[in-house]
């Protein structure tokens, strides 16, 4: 909008009756100056008022979040009232919707009366078909004792239970979809708390062991018990986890830290061929996670592997931050982490555009840092890689159970008060969501069997936990999972919107089939975002197990496929029906990507030379090891 007169916004404004004093002209005298009244003696002293001071905070606002950070570490960070506001919703609406409880009612009567009729024919001896099959992923009742009498009685018994108490939570109308999720959530915790597996009388593989063994077993499992328990108490690394030292088992791919900065260190690998590929590689790893999960032992290192196939490889390895660096915000990962990394790598490798590859949360800064570039015309890049990497946080699956304004908030008075989210209270978010697998499997095998699973390169990297920043995880937080920002457009860096369809380099962007924490089909949606080609490839296996997956095993499938920038769109399941599959690993199909994106040339190794913030330090530097 143009205004009329310009000059009129800078105008003072003018008090009532006021008018301007007549120019001076030149030579003319100055008027006279007003003397000073001086009050008679005997006048009253004026009143002189108070001199302002601070007022207090009449809220406490301190004293609650002291008390709501105090509340958060005892519930690792799930807020009370996400559980008081479901219940009471659900309960409200079910007293009020009598159609829906005679409803529940018939189908538990109905579920009764099969349930008897089933129990007849099979305490008989006969075998009949089961009334309820677990759930798809479930394998409590995979070993083939379930299957006989009388403990097939049992599972049937419970997992008809457990069927009507998820649909008790279920098409109550009135409650709101995010009361329903969350007590569909919480009555899945409860279910799988009473599952006769977890029961050591009523586990046909708990009692028969113990019988066998006299009771060993029991003995062994309290002693595992009494360890795992000291460990924690010392903060010292679960069982095992001393066999994959960083630097002297994992790690140890030769390379110097080249740059370092108060955020993070940059490592050059050594080349292992005698030419390498003109593009260098620049991957972005998580600051959830150590970097060392793509650089564990040599048979099964995506960064040994890469370099082997005569790529010149560069890692980010970030900093496992504490209380001092509270204030570091999500841009200063963006700034002095992938934007410092691509100018040490630019100045390692000069003249080359770089592949640049972002895992988990630093595939999304990635994706930043790429549309930012793009508005401001850095073409530095030459092509774009998200692995397990979400741009769109709509459809983030069950993680949004935990992140809405409640319990932001309430992570919130955590941070402020630590400085940070520990490794431990983010690890217990994301057990929940896996309570099966990750929690009561190892209470049943360590504790009850009196086994210890033993430790992998993986599982020690995964006890390897990292902290967060306070400002930085509530930026994330609440700008990308509250209010998803970036794909809607609305995502501001240095004050200025950013667009991922600015993007037109190519991008390769994979997602696993079992990802609780990036679901595939969210990892799909930069189709959606993007004004460029994309190559979207679905490998098995979860977050980390389906990365970790070398071609030497031979293990594993994936499907792959490439919408151009002129192509229309299809929706995830219509391309998973189109997709070929491909048996193996997926670093095959990705490093021939690579090399169809360069330009073919094969050059002598670049030098390394490391700048002046870094000492000549070997990989994998000073970082990594801090606890």
């Amino acid at each position: 909008m143009t205004l009329a007169n310009p000059s009129a916004s800078t105008r003072p404004r003018r008090r009532p009756g006021y008018r301007p004093a007549a120019a001076q002209a030149p030579g003319a005298p100055l008027p006279a100056v007003p003397q000073t009244v001086v009050p008679p003696p005997d006048a009253p002293p004026p009143i002189v008022p108070p001199a302002a001071t601070p007022a207090p905070d009449p809220d406490f606002h301190a004293l609650d979040r002291a008390l709501r950070a105090a509340a958060a570490r005892l519930t690792q960070g799930l807020s009370p009232s996400v559980i008081a506001e479901a219940w009471a919703d659900w309960a409200i609406h079910l007293t009020a919707s009598p159609g829906r409880r005679l409803a529940l009612s018939l189908a538990a009567a109905d579920a009764a009366g099969r349930f008897t009729v089933w129990l007849a024919e099979a305490a008989a001896g006969g075998k009949p078909a089961p009334l309820v099959e677990p759930r798809a992923g479930d394998r409590r009742f995979v070993d083939p004792v379930w299957s006989q009498w009388p403990h097939v009685a049992v599972a049937q018994a419970y997992l008809l239970g457990e069927a009507l108490l998820l649909d008790g939570a279920r098409r109550v109308p009135g409650v709101a979809r995010q009361h329903e999720n969350e007590l569909s959530f919480l009555f899945s915790q409860w279910a799988d708390v009473l599952s006769p597996t977890n029961l050591p009388w009523l586990n046909p593989v708990i009692v028969s062991r113990t019988m066998q063994e006299g009771g060993r077993n029991l003995v062994r499992g309290a002693m595992n018990w009494m360890d795992d328990a000291s460990r924690l108490m010392r903060g010292a690394p679960p069982a095992g986890a001393e066999e994959f030292q960083v630097g002297r088992d994992v790690a140890i791919t030769p390379g110097t830290v080249i740059h370092r900065n108060r955020l993070m260190e940059v490592i050059q690998y050594t080349p292992t061929t005698a030419t390498v590929r003109a593009e260098p590689i620049l991957i972005v790893p998580a600051w959830i996670m150590k970097y060392y999960i793509l650089d564990l032992r040599p048979e099964n290192s995506l960064v040994r592997w890469l370099v082997d196939q005569g790529h010149t490889v560069f890692m980010v390895s970030w900093k496992n931050p504490d209380a001092d660096d509270r204030d570091l915000s999500l841009d200063d990962y963006r700034q002095l982490g992938v934007m410092a990394a691509l100018d040490a790598v630019n100045r390692a490798v000069p003249g080359q555009k770089v592949h640049a590859c972002g895992y988990c949360l630093g595939g999304t800064i990635l994706s930043i840092a790429a549309a930012t570039m793009a508005r401001d015309g850095d073409d530095r890049l030459a092509s774009l890689t998200l692995l397990a990497a979400q741009t769109d946080f709509a459809e983030a699956g069950d993680l949004m159970l935990f992140v809405d304004e409640r319990q932001v908030s309430l992570l919130d008075d955590l941070m402020w008060s630590q400085g940070y989210l520990s490794g431990g209270q983010m690890a217990g978010a994301f057990q929940l969501l896996r309570p099966n697998d990750l929690i009561w499997s190892r209470v049943i095998r360590d504790y009850l069997l009196g086994d210890r699973e033993p430790m992998s390169d993986l599982m020690a990297w995964n006890a390897d936990s990292t902290r967060m920043p306070a400002r930085m995880h509530g930026e994330y937080l609440r700008s990308l999972f509250l209010e998803n920002r970036l794909s809607a457009g609305r995502f501001a860096v240095e004050g200025r919107v950013i667009a991922l369809r600015d993007i037109k380099v190519p991008v390769f962007a994979l997602g696993t089939v079992r990802d609780h924490v990036a679901p595939w089909r969210s990892v799909y949606k930069i189709n959606l975002f993007s004004d460029t080609d994309v190559t979207f490839t679905l490998v098995s296996g979860g977050h980390n197990v389906g990365i970790v997956n070398p071609p030497r095993g031979e293990r594993g499938s994936y499907q792959t496929l490439t919408r151009t920038a002129d192509e229309r769109y299809i929706d995830p399941d219509t391309w998973a029906g189109l997709a070929p599959h491909h048996p193996g690993s997926w670093w095959t199909a990705w490093q021939e990507w690579l090399a169809a994106k360069g330009d073919g040339t094969q050059v002598a190794p670049p030098a390394v030379v490391p700048d002046a913030t870094a000492p000549d330090l070997p990989s994998p530097g000073l970082y990594v090891h801090q606890a």
